[in-house]
């Protein structure tokens, strides 16, 4: 019989604002707006950590696919 180990609880995710869903369309070439929404490491953080609705978050994938493909923000290594 394997015994399970005691895990501690996770802490629940601080969101980083309040809901975002009237901003306007997030752009590409706004560089410090979307940094913001950036881990140390250059990965877009999760919907739950941004909390923006599912339209925002596709829009701020979007975004930083653009801006990394025209060379603006780093790809994760």
């Amino acid at each position: 019989m394997a015994m399970k180990s005691a895990s501690k609880p996770r802490a629940p995710l601080v969101p980083m604002g309040k809901k975002r869903c009237d901003d306007p369309r997030i752009d590409y070439k706004d560089l410090t707006y979307i940094t913001k929404f950036m881990t140390p490491q250059a990965q877009i953080q999760s919907r739950r950590r941004t909390s923006f609705c599912a339209q925002c978050q596709r829009q701020l994938k979007q975004a930083v696919k653009r801006a990394r493909h025209v060379g603006l923000l780093p790809f994760v290594g």
